[in-house]
């Protein structure tokens, strides 16, 4: 789990949680942030959450907003 803040333009580059299996999930706490999956995108405000798994292959995630966007994500992995 670790805490993330996206700058006023600032984006999360294209990623995928398949391979190795990368379930997650994100809330968010401040600001305000479009998340892009499997080309659908979807803005996320206070208190809005979304998650992720093995389905997600293209992922990517942009602050269009004036304001720091603050959020949690967690992530699990497998224990090797």
């Amino acid at each position: 789990m670790r805490l993330v803040t996206f700058a006023p333009g600032g984006v999360f580059g294209l990623h995928s949680h398949k391979d190795p299996p990368r379930p997650g999930f994100f809330y968010l706490l401040d600001g305000t942030l479009i998340s892009h999956m499997s080309g659908v995108a979807k803005e996320y405000r206070p208190g809005d959450s979304w998650s992720e798994n093995k389905e997600t292959t293209h992922h990517w995630v942009e602050n269009k907003g004036t304001i720091p966007a603050v959020g949690i994500a967690v992530d699990i992995f497998k224990q090797q």
